[in-house]
């Protein structure tokens, strides 16, 4: 099958380019480095021409009021060239627990991504991932006031972005769902203790005080599964960190 993957030279998607290329499928990553804009809608229709499948992994610049703006126009432009060039499959990749946190602007852009893909003209995918472990660094700058770290005891059940990517090239590659697959990483931890075993591991010698009101996680209520039919991967984080 041929995939074209949008937003397939980033984390996910160089990852997920180099799964199904490997078992044999023609995935063609596409991104604003390769001539492409999901908001001006240029290239589109070039990049998906001859595409069984669509693999949007693309993402607002910002995690602010701006960010519905961007899934809005960006999807819109997708599933009009997908519908176009005759497109069979549109999968994208969204958060767990994305509909429970109606209070951060991200989270109700992704659940508008959600939407306008399920209303639209093409039969499709979602799959709905916790906190790449990757992104553990990001999150302890953002809440850093010299050598003191503020973090809430948010759950969270990190995953590695390569499991991400073999769950999203997995389900690419199958039937469109029609619906939401949930993965996530084997381990649940508060956001406050994962902050500390990521900076004992580091030797890094800054502090972690508990804070509930720290940080963009202060208000989401965990992105923990308990969800039977919940996909469990199988890195663990602190295999991850080694």
């Amino acid at each position: 099958m041929k995939f074209a993957v949008i937003g397939g030279t980033g984390l996910i998607g160089s990852q997920v380019v180099k799964n199904l290329n490997a078992v044999g499928h023609e995935a063609v990553p596409h991104s604003q480095s390769t001539g492409i804009d999901v908001i001006s809608g240029r290239g589109l229709g070039e990049a998906v021409a001859g595409a069984d499948v669509i693999v949007n992994l693309t993402n607002s610049p910002t995690f602010d009021e701006a960010s519905p703006a961007f899934f809005q126009t960006s999807m819109d432009n997708l599933l009009a060239a997908a519908q176009k060039g005759g497109v069979g499959h549109f999968v994208i990749l969204s958060i767990v627990g994305a509909d429970q946190v109606p209070e951060l602007d991200y989270y109700r852009a992704k659940v508008l991504q959600e939407d306008i893909l399920a209303a639209g003209p093409v039969p499709y995918s979602i799959v709905r991932a916790t906190q790449f472990m990757e992104f553990m660094d990001a999150v302890l700058s953002w809440t850093t006031d010299g050598d003191t770290i503020r973090l809430p005891a948010t759950p969270i059940q990190p995953i590695a972005s390569k499991d991400v990517a073999d769950a999203v090239a997995e389900v690419a590659a199958g039937a469109p769902l029609g619906g939401i697959r949930n993965i996530s990483g084997p381990e649940v931890f508060s956001l406050d203790e994962l902050g500390r075993i990521t900076l004992t591991h580091k030797g890094d010698g800054r502090t972690v005080v508990t804070d509930p009101t720290a940080g963009m996680f202060a208000v989401v209520k965990g992105d923990v599964l308990t969800d039977k039919d919940a996909h469990l991967a199988p890195t663990r984080y602190v295999d991850w960190l080694s």
